[in-house]
């Protein structure tokens, strides 16, 4: 592990810890790891690096009694069935559903699954939260000795 040293005023240190302790980390360096990790990704998203793979969480609103729009939506879902891993419906009122999705796959393809879906008339609040991946390592499970890839978040 790599050590560094950085100086904060007073005021900002006192709003700092005020943060971390709201969020209930144990110590600065977990929350400044955190931070890091988040300026990172936000770096990685601001360029369209697309390369690589990914977990993401899509969430969105929409209003169920919009024209066929829940078909719409199974529809876009069943086209891309390869990157969702599972789907969370909550009904929010006698209009509203909140879905919550998780996808796995190539960067690009989990933003154009998201994009579609948060284009269609009817939906809001749309979220695409993205976790880029690295390759772990290539071993085999089975008595086949299949080989494959595990993923795992970017440091």
């Amino acid at each position: 592990m790599e050590r560094f040293t950085i100086s904060l005023d007073e005021a900002l240190a006192v709003q700092f810890d005020a943060l971390i302790g709201e969020r209930g980390y144990q110590n600065r360096s977990e929350a400044v790891r955190d931070l890091i990790r988040a300026a990172i990704e936000i770096d990685r998203q601001r360029r369209g690096d697309e390369e690589g793979h990914c977990v993401a969480n899509l969430s969105y609103v929409y209003n169920h009694h919009e024209r066929e729009l829940g078909e719409r939506l199974t529809d876009i879902s069943h086209d891309h069935h390869d990157l969702t891993v599972a789907v969370l419906h909550t009904h929010l009122d006698h209009e509203n559903c909140l879905e919550s999705v998780i996808l796995r796959g190539s960067i690009a393809a989990v933003r154009r699954f998201a994009d579609s879906v948060v284009a269609e008339r009817g939906v809001r609040h749309g979220h695409l939260n993205v976790i880029a991946l690295t390759a772990d390592h290539h071993h085999a499970h089975d008595a086949d000795g299949v080989a494959h890839v595990h993923y795992r978040p970017l440091r």
